[in-house]
């Protein structure tokens, strides 16, 4: 690779930052506040796009800050690792953009600039993440993310958004206190913190008991926003945020800087090799392989549709560590290809849920019975995006996820290869049930568990999470701009896992004469947001029917290609 010093690294990262003041300014004129998210979302992904040719055929694009103690230099370095993150996230913010212009009008939220702002501000420091050339420059703007995403999370401004924020602060600077530890040892063993293909050379002859110490700090940090068990939990609750914040930031910027952050670790500081002799791969699947298993089957209790595709996440992010985990070529290339295809799939079904809860209000999945008729094309949106979940072929799941088995089966890992088969099985037993409702049974008369009995499937009292009880409202929201100035009026004060807070209860469900027949044309909700469905599902069938084509394997080959020792 050549490195090429360039201020395209920089602007790809200052594009969205510099948007914030004027997106705050315009809280009263919102299509104009909108108008210029769209811009700078086009313009953040045009950037990040022109350097794709560039990074396939060699070069790594490279920005400086200076050094500021020995050793300690902030950087940014666009490479094929990078890229595949930045041109996923600014990518996605476009439709996102649009998704949110229907999401946030339809429900009358209130903070509308607030939330834009943070969106900038959130992409911002993902794009950092992903340009960061050092440790220590990764820290800096995964602790960004961090601070960034906090008042998306809170959005509500309801107690149990407030709660939720605070455990995603007290989880996540956590794994920031982990990272730094890590960092900092990583640069006592090697006077380095740079990230090199294969790994520091110097990690191989160091101290094998602070190697492995500063991987397992490294792993734990990054592996609380990857979701790893046992520091899962601050995800489910943060559904409580809109369901645009959930599915970029929580299907996609979040979540993925996780799995970004281990494999940079992976690949880049300690190398495959490396990694190998200290005997730290085994121990990441097995966590890996314990936690997709047994998010599958708590997805499976779950009622509330974005718990349940919470916990769907929680389990595809271990499919990313456990392809990393392997260190074997095909392996390495299903689970880096699995973050594009994870997230087209997922955020189509975070997209459809947000439909479904603007629309009709509903929110549980027992009261989906015959949805379809008022919802046909999200339906058919979720149904393509579910059965990519599953593996199913010509979707882009099926695709990395056949890479990760070969490459399970080729290392010798056969455990870890029944592993991922039996988590598409749970997969098929947590999707198709929503599915068969919506399209195969009336709402007079229906089976609120087709293929799960007991208390795994359908209603259910227990909630997994803190989801049984309603919480309340401290204080009446404040429309910060976008209710008197703009029109829009202020908020019903219903958050975003169903439940009202105010004297009113929640009207879920198909209504008293059953659900109005809707036509396939788009009748069942806004342009805004059906745009953004249908894209998204696109994306994951085109990754899954010509993966090349879409340009994600390309680069995944060539991540994989540029390790020594390994054959992709």
């Amino acid at each position: 690779m050549t490195d090429v010093a360039s201020l395209r690294p920089l602007l790809a990262v200052l594009v969205s930052a510099l948007a914030i003041p004027v997106i705050l300014s315009l809280k009263s004129r919102p299509n104009v506040r909108e108008g210029v998210t769209l811009a700078v979302a086009a313009a953040k992904f045009a950037i990040v796009a022109s350097m794709v040719p560039g990074v396939l055929s060699g070069t790594q694009y490279v920005f400086s800050f200076g050094q500021f103690a020995t050793g300690i230099e902030l950087a940014l370095r666009a490479d094929p690792l990078g890229i595949l993150f930045a041109g996923l996230a600014s990518l996605l913010w476009i439709v996102t953009s649009f998704y949110s212009i229907g999401y946030m009008r339809g429900l009358s939220e209130h903070a509308q600039t607030r939330y834009f702002a943070s969106f900038a501000a959130s992409l911002a420091s993902a794009v950092g993440v992903a340009f960061s050339a050092n440790l220590l420059t990764l820290f800096v703007f995964y602790e960004l993310l961090t601070v960034s995403t906090y008042p998306l999370v809170t959005h509500d401004e309801t107690d149990e958004a407030r709660a939720a924020g605070r455990k995603y602060l007290t989880y996540t600077f956590g794994g920031g206190v982990a990272v730094l530890g890590g960092t900092a040892l990583v640069f006592f063993m090697t006077g380095t913190t740079a990230f090199t293909p294969g790994g520091i050379e110097a990690l191989a002859t160091a101290d094998p008991t602070l190697a492995r110490a500063a991987f397992a700090l490294l792993a734990a940090g990054f592996g609380v926003k990857a979701a790893l068990m046992p520091a899962h939990s601050w995800l489910p609750d943060a559904m409580v945020a809109p369901t645009p914040v959930s599915g970029l930031l929580h299907a996609v910027a979040v979540v993925k800087s996780g799995v970004f952050g281990i494999a940079r670790v992976v690949l880049d500081v300690f190398g495959t090799e490396t990694m190998a002799n200290l005997g730290v791969d085994l121990p990441l699947a097995a966590l890996a392989a314990f936690t997709l298993l047994t998010a599958s089957v708590i997805a499976l209790r779950q009622d509330n549709l974005k718990r349940r595709l919470a916990y769907s996440t929680i389990s595809q992010l271990s499919y990313i560590v456990l392809g990393l985990a392997l260190l074997e070529g095909d392996a390495l290339v299903g689970g880096l290809l699995h973050i594009p295809a994870h997230a087209f799939m997922k955020l189509t079904l975070f997209f459809c849920a947000g439909a479904i809860h603007v629309e009709t209000h509903t929110d549980d999945i027992s009261d989906m019975a015959g949805i379809g008729k008022r919802m046909p094309l999200t339906m058919a949106a979720f149904a393509i995006a579910a059965a990519g979940m599953a593996g199913i072929p010509l979707v882009a799941g099926f695709v990395s996820k056949w890479y990760l088995v070969i490459g399970a089966l080729d290392g010798g890992g056969l455990v870890f290869a029944a592993a991922l088969l039996v988590s598409g099985v749970l997969n098929i037993a947590y999707f198709w049930p929503i599915v068969y409702q919506a399209y195969f049974e009336s709402e007079d008369d229906y089976d609120d568990k087709p293929l799960i009995e007991a208390a795994f499937g359908g209603r259910s009292l227990a909630t997994d999470g803190g989801d049984a009880e309603t919480a309340t409202v401290d204080a009446d929201h404040e429309a910060d701009g976008d209710g008197e100035d703009d029109g829009i009026p202020d908020p019903q004060h219903v958050d975003h896992l169903g439940k009202r807070h105010e004297d009113v209860e929640h009207h879920g469900g198909p209504p008293a004469e059953g659900w109005d027949q809707r036509n396939w044309r788009g009748a069942e909700s806004t342009w805004f947001m059906l745009g953004p469905i249908l894209t998204a599902a696109t994306l994951s069938l085109l990754l899954g029917v010509a993966p090349r084509a879409v340009v994600f394997l390309r680069i995944v080959e060539t991540i994989v290609g540029n390790l020594p020792g390994v054959v992709a």
